[in-house]
């Protein structure tokens, strides 16, 4: 016997008012953050991501709090791709409630990236990262202010330089246009003079703004430089002979903190000086390294190094590097000696070692 319609209708929506009436425990958000906007996708417990929208930045945190009120109680947790709007959201969210990660970037949809697509697929990853798939993601250390203002020093010192070598390279381009070719520091108060009035006046002209920008440049480097020192030695640091302390600085504020490596295959993959590596079956195959991880860390180590090479040659890992003559068979020794040594600063840093046992010598 059929059963009436009617009947069905109000079954219906009495189950219906049952799933809308059972409280929300955990409310899930992924979040593409941009300098305007933030599209975000939401996922209520188990069900379904519902549609990602865009909520301009002024008005997001506000409605995530209006989310929180409409479901008390939710523990609410949420996800965003380190990127150039910082940490400052993260904060915030963090300040109001939120149990925020700040996550590595990667491809999230292949090659149909938009930013519904990228929040819809973040917070589908926070799921199954809650549910225990703790690799389905990489959770980025998140600085403190004071280890953020820091870091900062440091970077803005290699911006600097960055723009010393480039304007003294654009300098020495101009003298060759008139058959001068000079090395070194041309911009320097002792050569200047006769350089200037060996070019024409309109280089003459671009040659003299380009030193007067490497002079500014210069004198806020020595200021960065004078910063530096102090917070060494605020921090009390012992750097090795030939790692310098700038090269140990970088490493420490940009490590943020040292002690949350577990072990040193931690350590080596945060550097990006593990190889690559394709095998299948039988067939193992290790090409170059991955370079994953902090680029500015991998950059200091490979120089640190060479450094190394003068002042510490003792160094055991050294042995190799100095008996090997082939140019691409030193530059293979040399990443994996980096690699060596950002383990031993790690068990430097951490207490787990010292510089005798390591082989290495402290700084006079």
């Amino acid at each position: 016997m059929r059963q009436p319609v009617g009947i069905m209708r109000t079954n219906q929506n009495h189950d219906n008012r049952g799933e809308n009436s059972a409280k929300i425990e955990v409310i899930k958000l992924g979040q593409d953050v941009h300098a305007a906007q933030v599209t975000v996708a939401m996922q209520l417990d188990g069900s379904g991501p519902q549609p990602a929208q865009k909520i301009e930045m002024e008005k997001y945190v506000p409605w995530v709090k209006s989310q929180m009120k409409k479901h008390p109680g939710a523990r609410v947790v949420a996800c965003y791709e380190a990127g150039p709007c910082g940490y400052w959201l993260h904060r915030e969210l963090v300040r109001i409630g939120v149990e925020n990660m700040v996550i590595a970037p990667q491809n999230w949809a292949g090659q149909r990236k938009n930013d519904k697509r990228d929040a819809r697929e973040m917070v589908e990853a926070l799921s199954r990262y809650l549910a225990g798939h703790t690799k389905v993601f990489s959770v980025v250390l998140v600085p403190t202010p004071e280890q953020e203002r820091d870091r900062g020093i440091l970077r803005q010192r290699d911006r600097i330089c960055r723009t010393i070598r480039r304007c003294a390279q654009q300098g020495r381009s101009l003298l060759l246009l008139q058959g001068v070719r000079v090395k070194g520091s041309w911009w320097k108060s002792r050569e200047w003079p006769e350089l200037k009035s060996s070019v024409e006046s309109a280089l003459g002209m671009e040659l003299g703004q380009l030193r007067d920008l490497i002079v500014l440049a210069n004198e806020q480097k020595q200021q960065l430089e004078k910063m530096l020192e102090e917070l060494s030695t605020k921090q009390k640091v012992t750097a090795p002979r030939g790692v310098g302390v700038t090269t140990w600085m970088t490493l420490l504020v940009e490590m943020v903190d040292w002690h949350r490596f577990k072990n040193r295959r931690q350590v080596a993959s945060y550097c990006g000086l593990c190889p690559s590596e394709y095998s299948s079956g039988e067939t193992q195959r290790q090409g170059s390294i991955d370079k994953h991880g902090n680029p500015r860390i991998r950059v200091m180590l490979v120089e640190a190094v060479w450094r190394l090479l003068r002042w510490q040659p003792h160094y055991p890992p050294m042995k190799k590097l100095i008996e090997t003559v082939s140019g691409r068979s030193r530059r293979r020794i040399v990443i994996g000696i980096a690699r060596r040594l950002a383990i031993d600063l790690w068990r430097l840093a951490t207490g787990q070692s010292t510089m005798d046992k390591l082989g290495l010598q402290a700084a006079a």
